[in-house]
């Protein structure tokens, strides 16, 4: 797994590939033929279709064969993904990961559908804010098929749930570690500021800007928003006000706790005084606020309490995941051509 963070507590490891740098990369627009119609799939693997489509096979596993073209294509993936060229054995290791991988998942049922890899896919490119369409130019731009990326994907999403459901006890956290673990960084300077965790209650806002309006038009908006604050007492207030004005938006009311959210966003809750609104914020959909309704200590968890209990997970789920793997590839049938 190479020390990626997880999914859930932490991140999942396809969502730390770094394919946005991809974008600044100057390369030649680099397009493939498509595969002659009709060759069967014997002749596809062994040299069906143009020249730049050729393929052998390098490695066999259990059946499946890792062919030279898609060790080219992950090697291409790779390099845009960490700036580093990885040897062939490298990209290979990662091919045969990825096969014996996706076989573990299918015999306990997890098998992801195509949907649900174009939807991973559609929130990657949308994180890029790219459509899928312009991810995977952007791909193609590069010399890599889309169904490259797809397929890490799709390993990385299996494998993750594979692990999580296969030993989800082991992989527990407990109060006690938690809470261990923090006493030894209780000489840390933010020490008081950190243990402090509270519970908001909130209501998101949106006065809506159409997309294209010229900045003339977010800057009124956003003067609006400034306006309101001043005006706004209360949720009440806010409720009755956003739910009649046009081109503006009120939320149903959302809780979340101090772990839930990054610092800066803690920062501007605790300065705002309940029943107010924060300061605006121009979005996508317009000039965004939110409405404080309530804020009350909370022990549920806090700030520090969450970082170590991510990094104790990421480091179980990590050893679990290396020894299940190393178990798999010593059962799987791995034949060098």
């Amino acid at each position: 797994m190479g020390g990626r963070q997880i999914a859930g507590v932490p991140r999942t490891p396809f969502e730390s590939i770094d394919i946005a740098t991809m974008i600044t990369t100057t390369t030649l627009l680099q397009r493939f033929p498509r595969f002659i119609p009709g060759c069967a799939m014997a002749l596809v693997l062994m040299a069906c279709g143009t020249p730049s489509y050729a393929q052998s096979v390098a490695v066999m596993v259990n059946g499946e064969p890792i062919t030279n073209y898609d060790i080219e294509q992950r090697s291409k993936l790779d390099y845009i993904s960490t700036h580093k060229q990885p040897t062939r054995q490298e990209v290979i290791d990662e091919l045969i990961d990825q096969k014996v991988k996706i076989r573990e998942a299918k015999q306990f049922s997890v098998d992801p559908s195509s949907s649900d890899i174009d939807a991973a896919f559609g929130e990657m490119s949308s994180r890029m804010r790219l459509t899928p369409d312009q991810l995977a130019k952007t791909l193609e731009g590069q010399g890599i098929r889309p169904e490259t990326l797809k397929e890490r994907i799709k390993a990385d999403m299996v494998w993750t749930s594979l692990v999580r459901g296969r030993y989800k006890e082991s992989l527990q956290v407990g109060e006690k570690e938690v809470a261990a673990a923090a006493r030894t960084q209780g000489d840390a300077p933010d020490e008081k500021a950190e243990s402090e965790s509270f519970e908001y209650k909130m209501q998101p806002i949106v006065l809506i800007v159409p997309r294209g309006s010229p900045p003339a038009v977010i800057e009124a908006r956003r003067k609006e928003a400034d306006a309101l604050r001043e005006r706004i007492q209360s949720c009440d207030e806010a409720n009755t006000l956003f739910k009649s004005m046009p081109n503006a938006a009120i939320r149903d009311a959302v809780t979340k706790t101090s772990a839930d959210m990054p610092p800066v966003i803690r920062e501007g809750l605790d300065k705002t005084p309940i029943g107010h609104l924060t300061a605006p914020e121009v979005t996508k959909q317009g000039v965004e606020m939110v409405a404080l309704c309530g804020r009350k200590p909370t022990t549920v968890d806090t700030p520090l309490k969450k970082q170590i209990r991510d990094k104790m997970f990421a480091e179980k789920f990590e050893a679990k995941s290396k020894a299940y793997l190393q178990q798999i590839r010593k059962a799987a049938m791995i034949e060098y051509r």
